[in-house]
């Protein structure tokens, strides 16, 4: 069978990475506003060194963004003029509760996205809403340490409750927390985690792991509560490992690698930790911080789909780190693969294989959140781009994708490629690693006109949303 007709195409962007105005309106200052551009991102990123405000010798890219903030309805125009059925997009949650403890939410920011949600409709574009995509207000790192504070699922819990009442009549699907899994190892990007010398990092993460997990079902208990036509999901960086040979201890070495992201949407999907997790707690001899009602409210709030990001495929090495470092996650090479400019590799095949994995596993509709190709564009002088090597990419990906759905049966939702304009990239912070259809003139350093012009891959997208899928030369 091809895609239903309802197959909800469009593109996706995170508020970090592209609204800007990161002082205005009434916002607060959140994590993403100081991950700087440079060599000490990474550091930062994953809690290894603090920087808990902006200082003078760095840029931070997130400040800026490409301006979503002032240019929202110029882009949100552009995306219906490529026929989006669906736009999935973030909320910063320091732009609705500055501090994240706020008595009351700061109203001039809940009309912003009031305001971008109607842009949506107007073209007829669905919001496909990520309650938190890699932002914390700052506020709740400092005063209380981030997730590994109990506290925060009351804050959270309040947070989400002012977005579903607020926003009921339009956004109807929502996805709890992004990329869930990366949260152990981008560790303050992910979940405002800062780590102090001879500090033992295990049970801090597993316990901000453990609050994340609870807030996640309570989120999705009051969405179904505040809005019952809604549906929520959950959202995982997907992409399997690969044993690197069939040496029985690579493959099973893969299996766990796995298993250390599957933990995640396991509990999500399943309502309760598995088994092979409780038995790794218990020889680091580690306890969640179970409180009472928690083991309840996991099992009775499971998501109704699963949503993931997929970039590439990885291959794991018994008794090997991996040679590679692709967003935090690192792998042995693949001799079969090549490799895109920032060292991932290249698998349309590996997202028929991840689409039937996921779903053998859940038996839940899924739903492509994330797919694209992060690439140098040389523009012309009005700003075109023939960025053919982003088609063929596009292209193979849909073309597996569709295989997964046409002749493996896998119930797929949509698809949402990132980022459908140029935004910063959130691993490096850089603009040069380009994935949208739109270009925009702004680089590395800061500079450029914002100018947004389409690239020759704009029309291609469009003619597949058209043809849903079927034309994609």
């Amino acid at each position: 069978m091809p895609l239903s007709q309802d197959f909800l195409w469009g593109g996706a962007l995170a508020a970090n990475q592209c609204e800007g105005g990161w002082n205005e309106g009434g916002r607060g200052l959140s994590n993403a506003d100081v991950l700087p551009y440079g060599k000490d991102r990474l550091p930062v990123v994953k809690g290894d060194v603090p920087m808990l405000k902006p200082d003078s010798s760095h840029r931070y890219p997130a400040q800026t963004g490409v301006d979503f903030y002032h240019r929202y309805q110029e882009d949100i125009r552009l995306f219906g003029e490529m026929g989006f059925k669906t736009l999935r997009l973030s909320i910063a949650w320091s732009r609705i509760y500055p501090n994240g403890d706020d008595a009351r939410p700061n109203e001039e920011g809940l009309r912003f996205y009031e305001n971008v949600f109607a842009e949506c409709h107007r073209y007829g574009i669905e919001p496909l809403v990520t309650i938190t995509h890699y932002d914390i207000p700052m506020h709740l790192v400092t005063e209380y340490g981030g997730w590994r504070s109990r506290k925060l699922i009351e804050l959270y819990k309040r947070f989400v409750s002012t977005l579903f009442h607020r926003y009921k009549n339009m956004v109807k699907y929502w996805l709890t927390f992004n990329e869930i899994n990366i949260m152990t190892s981008a560790c303050f990007m992910a979940a405002g985690l800062i780590f102090q010398e001879g500090e033992d990092r295990y049970p801090i993460v597993y316990d901000a792991v453990h609050h994340v997990l609870v807030a996640s079902a309570w989120a999705t208990k009051l969405c179904h509560e505040i809005i019952p036509d809604s549906r929520v999901g959950c959202m995982l960086n997907a992409g399997i490992f690969y044993p690197a040979t069939c040496n029985p201890l690579d493959v099973l070495a893969a299996q766990g690698e796995n298993r250390k992201h599957y933990m995640f949407s396991d509990v999500q999907v399943r309502g309760s930790y598995p088994a092979y997790v409780l038995k790794e707690f218990e020889r680091r001899g580690y306890n969640p911080p179970f409180a009472e009602d928690d083991r309840q409210i996991l099992q009775e709030n499971t998501v109704d789909f699963v949503s993931f990001s997929y970039y590439s495929t990885r291959v794991v090495e018994a008794n090997s780190d991996g040679k590679y470092d692709s967003n935090l996650l690192k792998s042995a090479d693949n001799p079969y693969l090549e490799r895109e400019p920032w060292g991932r590799f290249l698998d349309p095949v590996g997202l028929r294989i991840t689409m039937n994995e996921i779903y053998d596993r859940y038996q839940k509709p899924l739903f492509i959140v994330e797919n694209g190709l992060g690439a140098p564009d040389t523009p012309d002088e009005t700003g075109y781009v023939e960025d053919d090597y982003r088609i063929n990419y596009l292209r193979d990906h849909i073309r597996e994708m569709k295989k997964a759905v046409e002749l493996d049966g896998v119930p797929l939702m949509g698809y949402t490629c990132w980022g459908p304009i140029d935004l910063v990239s959130v691993a490096t912070g850089e603009m040069r690693k380009r994935y949208g259809f739109i270009y925009v003139d702004w680089d590395d350093e800061g500079k450029g006109s914002m100018k947004r012009s389409r690239k020759k891959s704009f029309g291609w997208y469009k003619k597949v949303i058209e043809s849903n899928g079927e034309d994609l030369d």
